[in-house]
């Protein structure tokens, strides 16, 4: 019998409702409990793609459990422990098609990372069910008290909010030094996409900071891209995107942000859509659909695009251009360039959608030239005092 656990997209035969379950590889039962699980993640509103990723990870956990025969319900200290080990130390199969002679891949921290907090959080949602002792959760944080306090982070009074539960098994990753894509690198990506739908895809990202799911969610009535959009009963000037959380759209994409938002696009980006506009006209299939991005290429022609096959594109193109450039570098790359350039932080917040302030710390990097600048900053002001 296979010893995985395996993440499986299903579809009700009764309401045809389709959802992410946890099977046993060998028999094809369901996990109920990481089922349960995963089905709290809809009532709160998380997008398909989440429940995919934790669909995932849970599988692995208990995976990890069945190899070393743990019951997943009371794993001990050493056991967690060595999970955390496990995660970065096995391989990882082979890529279909890219396999090279001797080439071994292994999950890299922060990937264990991710994993290890989905695995605190189903079995923290295992606790309230009553299905783990509390003595289980107990081991997965410990309390830290905040040497330096982030930005906007509110202490409470006589700073009592400064202990904070820690996670206990996580790995310390040295955050990178450079996350983001320079404008040339975007515009070889822009150039080297095979295209119209493609190029405006990678332009609006850059340009508007969009994540990927609520780029893939946009309707054509979202696209006000006229000098005024009054005729269509919009007050906003200028050409702009709006950003709506839909739950219906026919790919499951889903706008992380609860809130509707609006962002401004630049005169390129409509020239983009345009061009794109013009290659969509030239397949019948596509005209019926209210959905910005369509399958232009492959069948079935016209249906909305979805995830997988954004993801393949730009997976195709970081072999392209030989760097990696996923869609999250994007985002990453225009609030970092609006920041540069001196954007108010709360009017980036309010682009990027954060509801929180805290966010913003991941986008704000120091390079090289900005470093130098400061300091002969400093030493001009000596030489004129």
């Amino acid at each position: 019998m296979n010893a995985d656990f395996v993440a499986e997209h299903a579809v009700s035969p009764v309401t045809g409702v389709e959802r992410w379950v946890v099977v046993d590889a060998g028999s094809f039962d369901l996990h109920t409990e990481a089922v349960a699980f995963l089905a709290s993640l809809r009532a709160r509103g998380c997008s398909p793609n989440t429940e995919r990723a934790y669909a995932g990870r849970v599988a692995l956990y208990l995976s990890y459990c069945r190899i070393w025969r743990l019951d997943w319900r009371t794993p001990g200290f050493l056991d967690l422990a060595r999970l955390q080990q496990w995660l970065v130390e096995t391989p990882l199969p082979p890529r279909a098609g890219q396999v090279r002679p001797g080439s071994v891949r292994y999950r890299s921290q922060g990937t264990a990372n991710a994993v290890l907090t989905v695995v605190g959080e189903f079995l923290r949602f295992a606790a309230v069910h009553g299905w783990v002792r509390a003595e289980t959760t107990a081991l997965l944080s410990q309390p830290k008290l905040l040497r330096f306090i982030p930005p906007g982070f509110d202490t409470g009074e006589s700073g009592r909010r400064r202990q904070v539960e820690a996670a206990v098994f996580r790995f310390k990753v040295t955050e990178p030094g450079y996350e983001d894509l320079s404008g040339e690198q975007i515009r070889r990506m822009i150039d080297a996409a095979p295209s119209a739908r493609d190029r405006f895809l990678i332009a609006l990202l850059a340009c508007t900071g969009l994540r990927i799911g609520e780029a893939l969610g946009l309707h054509r009535g979202d696209m006000h891209l006229l000098a005024s959009s009054r005729a269509v009963g919009c007050g906003i000037e200028g050409p702009h995107v709006h950003v709506r959380r839909r739950t219906d759209n026919p790919n499951d994409a889903l706008a992380k942000s609860r809130h509707h938002r609006f962002v401004p696009v630049t005169a390129d980006l409509v020239a983009l859509y345009t061009d794109y506009q013009y290659e969509r006209d030239d397949v019948s299939e596509a005209a019926e659909s209210e959905m910005v991005f369509v399958n232009l290429f492959r069948q079935p022609l016209g249906r909305a695009m979805s995830y997988p096959n954004a993801k393949e594109m730009f997976d195709r193109l970081a072999r392209t251009v030989d760097h990696a450039c996923p869609p999250h570098m994007l985002r990453h790359s225009a609030a970092t360039r609006w920041l540069r350039d001196g954007v108010d932080r709360d009017v980036v917040q309010r682009l990027l959608g954060h509801a929180s302030p805290l966010s913003m710390e991941r986008y704000r990097h120091v390079d090289d030239v900005e470093a130098r600048a400061a300091v002969e900053r400093v030493g001009s002001l000596r030489e004129h005092r």
